[in-house]
């Protein structure tokens, strides 16, 4: 795990030691166990790095590396299946002077080229400069785990790093885009849904998940594609719920033995939900030689309704970890704050993003550099409770299933006190009878909207109200949301805090649930192996049943990873902070004046009537200019 920094440019005046110095300076965080910069002979092509050494922790694994005199990488993440693909090359020929899998990667892109991404289990972004083709190719994993940011002058130059405060450094100007700002204060969105390459940042733009761009250095034009996606033509309608779950377990005990390699101290994330519960206890399962004393790491909320420390502790005596507990509260909120701004770089959705901080804190503090989690499980197996809709919509035709599944959904969460059943409203109706015609008129109005109801200033609004995006609503089978949970922004936003979060204490995270071949084969079963009876995450919980403790596999009451803001954010000092934000904002010409004067409330997320939290991310995204 590391960080990566580029500059391509057809003016060797622009490619120096000094400016990639700068880059990789300022991410030291990411790599504080070495530091490299290279520059190729004609001077056009820059890499620079940073080293979190995690598998082989020699020099000679340290990077920018190169490889058969031909090619040179820079290269951020872990391919967790590089054992398997470092013999098959040996086999074919390839010599390697490392155990490292940066080697392996750079041998199998000579022998496959871009189709070498196919073959990769991992996280990754890197970049490879072709000495004999003058190409260099640049790729970011399948879901978004690794950042890959760049800068693009057509015909001229190519700047790219890990994070956008490398690009600064580099001298590109910082400068706000005005349409994602604009969209994040009227909808509370943290990116656009039709075009996720977009970033807060006018000139600065995302390598988007599952893409790769090649670069010709003759020409410097630069083409992007899509490498991989999620197919939902290939349902299997035959296999049974006991061999769907056979192999369920055996995909994701594979997934995590693989996360478990490395050459420093492994540890987990636990919040005491089902699925960072499931990866703690798998590797128990794994662990019957007593070869890895687990711990774990936590944050809990003492007096708060939804604190997990219960459920976190039934694992923690179940595996008997070695466990270690952070405490976040509005004191540490009103702190960190600007550092964890500072390196998340854009607005982050809740002060939820504070208190995975404050874990990976722990982590370091403790000496562990690797931790698994369970993210990724929700945006698949249908993890939140909103997903029922439309499992109910795509079961509409079939009456007798219907009413079974809905009774069934019902008596078991008529009386959840935080996911009630939820009401079908006329947009449900509409949706279900007639999503193409309902389909277009939300997307004609969400284009047409004129009225101004956000307390932004009426001269910011007008220059705007034309840049709404669209946000999608045409879901009427439960496959069809869950692809967009997973590759439509709600799962990037999520990685985009994990990864910043992490590295920002010098930590690596690994999501045994981001395998893409347990991810396709989920993608292949009837939508009923994945909601039944009431149950989400279905095929995940009859797999499992045998080694989570019941108390977790069957819980009704799932709860999103949420730290009491509420009560945080109507403190005295905060609702100052707040208030300074607001003023800050109408000096910008962004709000209205008017704002001054409304009370304010302590909210979760963007809500209609009360945006206290978007105007808290928005000035301090301003305030950084």
């Amino acid at each position: 795990m590391c960080g990566i920094a580029g500059i391509l440019s057809l003016n060797p005046n622009e490619v120096t030691q000094i400016r990639l110095k700068k880059m990789t300076d300022c991410i030291a965080h990411r790599g504080p166990d070495g530091e490299g910069q290279w520059i190729s002979e004609d001077s056009k092509v820059g890499f620079g790095h940073r080293r979190l050494s995690i598998i082989d922790l020699s020099e000679h694994a340290r990077q920018p590396m190169h490889y058969m005199n031909r090619y040179t990488i820079t290269y951020n993440g872990e391919i967790y299946n590089y054992i398997e693909l470092r013999d098959r090359l040996l086999k074919e020929g390839y010599s390697f002077e490392t155990s490292s899998d940066t080697e392996v990667l750079m041998a199998l892109y000579d022998r496959d080229k871009e189709k070498c991404l196919k073959s990769l289990d991992g996280m990754f972004a890197f970049a490879i400069y072709d000495a004999k083709e003058k190409t260099v190719f640049c790729a970011r994993d399948r879901f978004g785990e690794k950042p890959f940011h760049y800068y693009y002058e057509k015909g001229k130059c190519f700047i790219f790093g890990s994070e956008m405060k490398e690009i600064w450094a580099a001298g590109i100007e910082r400068k706000i885009y005005d349409p994602m700002l604009f969209n994040y204060l009227h909808y509370g969105l943290l990116g656009n849904p039709e075009n996720q390459a977009e970033t807060f940042f006018e000139n600065i733009k995302r390598l988007e998940q599952s893409h790769f761009i090649m670069l010709r250095l003759d020409n410097f034009k630069m083409q992007i594609h899509r490498y991989w996606d999620i197919n939902l033509a290939g349902k299997n309608k035959l296999i049974s719920l006991e061999a769907a779950s056979e192999k369920f377990r055996e995909l994701f005990f594979t997934s995590v033995k693989r996360r478990l390699r490395s050459d420093v101290p492994v540890g987990s994330s636990l919040s005491g939900g089902l699925d960072s519960s499931l990866v703690v206890c798998v590797i128990d399962e794994l662990n019957q030689n007593n070869s890895i004393r687990q711990k774990t790491f936590s944050a809990q909320f003492p007096g708060y309704e939804k604190n997990e420390a219960h459920f976190q502790q039934i694992v923690i005596d179940k595996t008997k970890s070695d466990a270690y507990f952070s405490y976040p509260d509005s004191d540490v909120m009103m702190n960190e704050i600007d550092k964890v701004f500072y390196h998340q770089e854009e607005p982050f959705g809740s002060a939820s993003i504070i208190a995975q901080y404050e874990v990976f804190k722990l982590a370091k503090q403790h000496n562990v550099t690797v931790l698994l989690d369970g993210q990724g499980a929700d945006e698949y197996l249908a993890g939140y409770h909103p997903y029922f809709e439309y499992f109910f919509m795509e079961l509409k035709k079939n009456k007798r299933e219907y009413k079974h599944q809905w009774d069934a959904y019902t008596t078991l969460h008529q009386n959840s006190p935080f996911n009630p059943v939820f009401r079908k409203g006329f947009k449900y109706y509409l949706r279900s009878k007639f999503h193409p015609v309902i389909f277009n008129f939300f997307k004609s109005v969400n284009k047409s909207i004129t009225q101004n109801t956000e307390g932004l200033s009426d001269s910011f609004f007008r220059a705007n109200k034309s840049n709404l995006y669209h946000i999608d609503v045409n879901f009427h089978k439960l496959d069809l949301m869950l692809k967009r949970s997973m590759l439509g922004g709600g799962l990037q936003e999520l990685l985009r805090y994990a990864d910043r979060n992490s590295m920002a204490h010098s930590r690596e995270v690994r999501l045994p649930f981001l395998n893409h071949e347990l991810v396709e084969f989920v993608f292949t079963l009837p939508a009923n192996y994945i909601i039944n009876e009431g149950w989400t995450k279905y095929i995940m919980r009859k797999a499992f049943a045998h080694l989570l403790p019941s108390q977790i596999c069957w819980r009704t009451d799932k709860l999103g990873y949420e730290p009491p803001q509420k009560k945080w954010m109507e403190s005295g000092v905060m609702k100052e902070i707040i208030h300074e934000n607001r003023k800050f904002l109408v000096g910008k010409g962004i709000l209205d004046k008017s704002i001054l004067s409304k009370e304010i409330k302590g909210v979760t997320a963007h809500e209609k009537g009360d945006n206290s939290w978007g105007i808290l991310m928005a000035g301090k995204l301003l305030s950084n200019q």
